[in-house]
């Protein structure tokens, strides 16, 4: 491969700038632009050694800074990789970068760095992807998940399963291979417990999905009510900030306003809709409004359905309870204005009734957050009790953990209606769909696409 630099650093102004170098010319290169001040080369330089010097173009000097030299395998690439550190001005890091080029190195693609590193065997796919997750993460949550998986923890999650799996086709491929060895033969009751047993623990990573996603892309949530029960002050309240219109005027919002924001350990991309009341409105702008609501409510993911507690239901409350029936698991009914006095017992009690998660609060001092974050939680998944460097974040990986899953419940179909060397075959594919996780078996146009979403420099 051909040796590529890039700025690893954010373009903009600011103390140092990183300017990565990698490929098998990467000293030879460095040697052409920087110069130590012990007149030393950085080829003859030992390694994980940071070294003052000049920058140059040519002959001319253009900055000051250090540069480290790390030398293959040792290197994150896996390459012979320098990394020169300059001021942190736009125009000069732009110079360096352009001088690097002069001196023979080729522009990195998005993600090169990274994707080098994978194609060397420094990184399995699942750790790369979670290089990816710890640079985009906007939850705290996320890095952490992230931090853990780039250290392997899903991968070997993983291989545990997808070793247990060989071992139960090979133990019956021996067996009728070699019928007359002194070889263990696993009954038909033996693989049928363990095939269950993995189905089990594959089940248990694929339903950690859902909350993967909620702490990494986002979940769409909707804020519904009628007007004037403080839906308005609950996005403010949930984005610590006033980005709605809060006034005592019913049917104040009248378009979907819409936020994203962190809540806890969940991205929430929230919607403040327009108040859902009976029309008898004159005008037609609230009547859209009312129709977007209503269209929201069955397009979100999440519900943040907030009802008046200082007052007992209204006719336009069971209006919005009878819209929410089929919606029961994914909603939250929220009884705001507790800051008043205590809520209505009617409304509680019927709100009970129909929902699971019934939250009190005040949106206007904040009073019942810390519930109101654990009822969202617990509709995103959290539930779930694995580790945190098995949860799923990846649509890839869980559409070969599903793919896994399947032919293992082909494979439990089989024992029941064929032998078992024809439940092996379902096996050895439950296998090589595991092994897309970390990409063991992946296509390079896989590869390619997952590296492209990578910023250039990493």
């Amino acid at each position: 491969m051909s040796t590529v630099a890039a700025i690893s650093t954010p373009v903009g102004k600011g103390g140092i700038a990183v300017i990565r170098i990698s490929g098998d010319a990467a000293t030879e290169i460095a040697d052409r632009v920087f110069l130590p001040a012990n007149k030393k080369p950085l080829s003859e330089t030992e390694a994980d050694r940071a070294v003052y010097g000049g920058i140059f173009c040519g002959k001319t000097q253009i900055d000051d800074g250090i540069a480290v030299v790390f030398k293959a395998p040792r290197s994150f690439t896996g390459e012979d990789t320098v990394e020169i550190s300059c001021h942190g001005g736009v125009l000069i890091t732009k110079r360096v970068l352009e001088a690097v080029f002069a001196a023979g190195a080729h522009p990195a693609g998005a993600g090169e760095f990274t994707k080098r590193a994978f194609l060397n065997g420094k990184l399995s796919l699942s750790e790369a992807e979670a290089i990816g997750g710890l640079i985009d993460a906007k939850t705290d949550k996320y890095i952490s998940v992230s931090l853990a998986q780039s250290k392997g923890s899903l991968g070997k999650a993983v291989k545990a399963l997808s070793d247990r799996l060989v071992f139960l086709a090979a133990s019956v491929y021996a067996f009728i291979d070699y019928p007359d060895e002194d070889m263990t033969d696993v009954s038909v009751e033996e693989m049928r417990k363990e095939l269950n047993s993995i189905l089990y623990r594959l089940d248990e990573l694929i339903s950690t999905h859902r909350y993967g996603k909620a702490i990494s892309e986002g979940v769409d949530t909707a804020i519904v009510g009628k007007p004037n029960t403080g839906k308005s002050s609950l996005l403010n309240m949930l984005c610590g900030e006033d980005r709605a219109i809060v006034t005592d005027i019913a049917g104040t919002t009248r378009d979907i306003v819409t936020e994203q924001v962190n809540f806890g350990g969940v991205l929430l991309r929230l919607s403040d809709t327009a108040g859902i009341r009976q029309t008898g409105t004159d005008s037609i702008v609230e009547e859209i409004g009312i129709n977007k609501s209503k269209k929201k409510i069955s397009d979100a993911e999440v519900l943040l359905a907030v009802f008046d507690g200082s007052m007992p239901p209204s006719s336009e409350d069971r209006e919005l309870m009878m819209l929410l029936a089929d919606r029961r698991e994914d909603t939250v009914a929220i009884v705001n204005k507790t800051d008043i006095l205590e809520p209505n017992s009617e409304l509680l009690a019927e709100l009970r009734e129909k929902f699971k998660g019934v939250v009190k609060i005040s949106a206007k001092t904040g009073e019942g957050a810390e519930r109101l974050q654990m009822e969202i939680e617990e509709i995103c998944g959290k539930r779930n009790r694995v580790s945190e460097g098995e949860i799923v974040t990846s649509a890839r990986q869980n559409a070969a953990l599903l793919k896994a899953r399947g032919f293992i419940a082909s494979a439990l179909e089989s024992l029941s209606l064929y032998t078992q060397d024809i439940a092996s075959l379902d096996i050895e594919n439950a296998v090589a769909a595991l092994d897309e996780v970390d990409a063991r078996v992946a296509s390079e146009q896989i590869v390619n696409e997952i590296f492209s979403k990578f910023c250039v420099g990493k």
